[in-house]
């Protein structure tokens, strides 16, 4: 008998997603909940586990390609015999097919939640997905032990997100490449070691980690005009649409303040040199979160949402922070949940969690919505200051500069001091002046002396 396998709904209000890549292909046998393929909505990559047991019929969606909700997926023939049906209709597909997790497969009319698998798919096909984060690099291919495996048939090659982005774009089957590096994660160095080995064409996109470790490549010949057509889709039509959203609905303020950041970089060094803190990577963003926590306790007007249906301001209790975060897909703002309960050492534990999983790009749509108030880090790119757009129903976000040694007045004398530019930008339907300025004031006041942490 024939079922068919529809985009489920995947929640937060999403009603379309694009095919990353299939796990499977027409002839395979699946086993239930196993990964049937890879889709990219507006906020995170999906994987859809199957809800049949059966053998694959048909596939419905190709990569690339953009499907509603509702629409077919896969086609399968659960007891093995072909049917003009489209959907399973008797007790036998019944007693196959079970209820997915919500937001990762359909959900027929049952109340059991089976574990999600393991991430397997027979003959995968390696190296067409899209990048999900930024990864760091591994060791470089030439320091890879002589001696290679064969794959482990029917297993995909390990690897990351956009590992397998930068295979694809290469035009390299990550098969192959695990064919001679065996079983270990595949990196960007093994997949560029390959590629240049049989002759396959350079990257034509690089994220900026790439660009930065690319060797430099001739300029292209003067009168060349030409031009790269980009897709607006996935997380950048997602963070386009909420942008534009945001900046022409809230009456955007940005308040700048310069501070005097020497003592809490002098504290951070304490932290790491204390043996005992060794685990907790407790740096100046963990700092700024908790400070910013403890100064919307003292300014609740930036941590509160306007409803405009309901004429009404509502003032949050808890604070769930927001950290901007700019990955090979677009930006990303991750939420760590009531953040304002956590000490500094659950703070650091809690940020770091959060970077490793927007790297292995696992970060999921329901850790994406909800915040209160968000921090968007522009000193890591060497800026000093910028007018961030409000994350939409939130009131602040505040962008942290650059830490820089200048000549500062300090104690009535000038002195080389360490110093970084805070920018708060709020929502002025909510938020007035004094109110934005205080807050600003608050954070700033903390950074340039933890020690009033203590009394707030």
């Amino acid at each position: 008998m024939n079922a068919e396998f529809r985009l489920p709904d995947l929640g937060e209000g999403l009603t379309e997603a694009e095919m990353v890549q299939w796990m499977v292909k027409p002839g395979d046998t699946v086993m239930l909940n196993q990964t049937l393929a890879e889709v990219e909505t507006a906020k995170a990559v999906v994987e859809l586990p199957s809800p049949y047991a059966g053998t694959v019929t048909s596939l419905h969606a190709e990569a690339g390609e953009t499907i509603a909700v509702g629409a077919p997926l896969i086609a399968f023939d659960v007891d093995g015999e072909e049917s003009g049906s489209a959907e399973p209709d008797s007790s036998d597909a019944e007693e196959k097919a079970q209820p997915n997790l919500v937001g990762y497969g359909a959900a027929p009319a049952s109340s059991g939640r089976p574990a999600r698998r393991a991430r397997r798919g027979a003959a995968a096909a390696s190296g067409s997905t899209v990048a999900d984060a930024a990864v760091r690099e591994a060791a470089p291919h030439d320091a890879l032990p002589p001696t290679v495996a064969e794959p482990t048939v029917g297993e995909r090659p390990r690897s990351t997100p956009p590992v397998r982005a930068h295979a694809k774009r290469r035009g390299v089957d990550l098969v192959l490449v695990a064919a001679e590096v065996g079983d270990r994660v595949i990196t960007r160095s093994d997949v560029d070691a390959y590629a240049d080995r049989v002759g396959a064409p350079a990257s034509e996109t690089a994220s900026p980690s790439e660009a930065a470790s690319a060797p430099a490549t001739p300029r292209r010949p003067s009168g060349d005009r030409a031009q790269t057509r980009i897709p607006v889709k996935g997380v950048r039509k997602h963070t386009a649409q909420a942008m534009v959203k945001s900046a022409f609905s809230a009456p955007h303020v940005t308040t700048f303040h310069t501070v005097d950041v020497t003592a809490t970089m002098e504290l951070i060094e304490q932290f790491r040199a204390d043996k005992s803190l060794a685990e907790h990577r407790i740096g100046p963003l963990v700092v700024i979160a908790k400070a910013v926590c403890l100064a919307l306790s003292r300014n609740p007007s930036l941590n509160a949402t306007w409803d405009e249906p309901a004429g009404e301001i509502i003032e949050n209790h808890f604070v769930d922070l927001g950290i901007a975060a700019a990955t090979d897909r677009g930006l990303i703002v991750p939420i760590i949940r009531d953040a304002e309960s956590l000490s500094l050492t659950g703070m650091a534990d809690a940020l770091q969690q959060l970077t490793q999983t927007a790297r292995s790009g696992k970060t999921g749509p329901a850790d994406l919505s909800g915040g209160t108030f968000s921090i968007t880090n522009i000193g890591v790119f060497g800026i000093d200051a910028g007018t961030p757009i409000l994350p939409p129903g939130q009131s602040g976000i505040l962008a942290v500069g650059a830490v820089r040694r200048q000549p500062w007045e300090y104690r009535g004398e000038i002195a080389l001091r360490q110093m970084m530019t805070l920018s708060v930008s709020f929502d002025h339907r909510l938020v007035d002046g004094a109110e934005g300025s205080r807050f600003l004031k608050d954070v700033a006041d903390i950074l340039e002396q933890p020690g009033r942490a203590m009394l707030f």
